[in-house]
């Protein structure tokens, strides 16, 4: 009845009994007495609510808060105030796996809405019921590739990705018996004759492209999609997904995986998580999918219902032939993303993203202005740059926080900014005016 209490006297000296011992001195007599602990711990005493909350006040008002123009991945988007209210109902706080259907129709909803959306977002067939983040994701696209390749163990991925998703790259293929190979950069972006010199050297599975890439650049990937099936390759694509909005979509370049971080889509920033990875497919891969699918059917009284279509995990199916031992499907964050696209709707969503390109192309011009900053590459580019510094990187990113800014991202000879919906134009020029002393 009170599941999340302690046990009682009674509970303990009936456990006690049903294992043939008196008491718990007994039970552990064994423990040599030279070893066992017999002061008091060190615990505070205990507080009451108004004194648990001043203590923790204290300690967050040690934190600087600072106007972010960094991203490479991790964005400070605008989060409605309705959807921390509703995730935090405890039908959703407590909320797990869906493994019942006939008392989890209300969470099996949502996942379906979440992956309806998130197709439509991407242009892609299939998506999956949500990843951990964005970088566990491209891995899993990475091996999902791998199995689809059968004898073909080498995955190609632009030299211009995101290095801390690269890394983690490296970790799941270390022991998956996968060949991973940087392609070339040519001027900040991946050059199609290389990935065609690439792939004609035969046992390539899989080309990992990213839009936009490492440096902010929108690039141009006709022919990739082809290239990559003439040789029996799969092409896959990782995106910053509020880009979507107003980004060519994977679907369109002809990407068989869609992989990316749905962060972007109101989640805050929150130290580094949780957020919730996206992988969407193309229909022919869809048993090759790892995590769950949710589908829509109807019940015995003829009314719509919701189930988990597919679970390719070793918990259902045999532990070789599984894709995945993912063991959450991320579900309140993929709510999260639910209600804000929801909310947002598709031309809500647009808005943002084009409030965020305006943002960040203002910015660039007024940095170049000032003659101390020059654009890396001439190369379109979305709602985050890279652009050169002459003078001490390292002085101007301390001035920046001084000032309270998150400066961007620091490069050795510049620096990586992203401007999103929630900066305004005073903030902006103030970020100019520290770089222009």
């Amino acid at each position: 009845m009170f599941k999340y209490f302690p046990q009682t006297e009674e509970d303990l000296q009936a456990m006690l009994a049903k294992v043939g011992v008196k008491s718990l001195d007994e039970l552990y007599a064994q423990i040599p007495d030279s070893i066992r602990f017999k002061g008091d711990y060190a615990l505070p005493l205990a507080a009451t609510e108004l004194e648990v909350r001043q203590v923790f006040d204290k300690l967050g008002s040690q934190n600087k808060q600072l106007t972010c123009f960094a991203g490479m991945g991790v964005y400070d988007h605008y989060t409605p105030s309705v959807i921390p209210n509703l995730l935090q109902r405890s039908e959703f706080l407590t909320s797990y796996t869906p493994y019942q259907a006939e008392i989890s129709q209300g969470t099996l909803h949502y996942i379906f809405e979440y992956q309806s959306m998130m197709a439509e977002l991407t242009g892609m067939d299939i998506s999956n019921a949500s990843m951990y983040d964005g970088t566990t994701a491209a891995a899993e696209a990475m091996m999902m590739a791998v199995a689809a390749g059968k004898k073909q163990n080498k995955v190609l991925v632009a030299g211009c990705f995101n290095p801390q998703t690269y890394e983690v790259l490296k970790t799941y293929a270390l022991h998956q018996g996968i060949e991973l190979e940087l392609l070339p950069t040519r001027d900040g972006a991946t050059n199609l004759d290389d990935v065609k010199a690439k792939l004609a050297e035969g046992g390539v599975a899989g080309v990992m492209v990213q839009q936009p890439n490492v440096y902010g650049i929108v690039e141009d990937f006709t022919g990739f999609a082809e290239a990559c099936h003439d040789k029996k390759a799969l092409f896959i694509i990782d995106s910053v997904a509020a880009d979507l909005a107003i980004l060519k979509t994977p679907g369109e370049w002809g990407a068989d995986i869609a992989v990316g971080d749905g962060q972007s889509l109101g989640i805050p920033m929150l130290f580094g998580g949780p957020y919730v990875g996206y992988m969407c497919c193309t229909e022919k891969l869809i048993r090759k999918m790892p995590g769950r699918i949710v589908g829509m059917t109807k019940d015995n009284r003829d009314q719509r219902a919701f189930v988990l279509t597919l679970q390719a995990r070793e918990q259902h199916i045999r532990r070789q032939k599984a894709t995945s031992n993912i063991c959450s499907n991320q579900s309140l964050m993929a709510l999260f993303v639910t209600v804000y696209l929801s909310l947002m709707g598709k031309q809500g969503v647009k808005e943002a993203a084009q409030l965020s390109y305006a943002g960040a192309h203002y910015l660039c011009d007024e940095l170049v202005k000032t003659g101390r900053f020059t654009l890396a590459y001439d190369k379109p580019f979305f709602n985050e740059f890279y652009v050169k510094y002459d003078g001490d990187a390292q002085t101007l990113y301390q001035r920046f926080i001084e000032a309270g800014i998150l400066g961007g991202i620091m490069f050795e000879d510049g620096f990586l900014f992203a401007v999103t919906e929630k900066r305004t134009k005073e903030e902006i020029d103030n970020l100019v005016k520290m770089a222009a002393l």
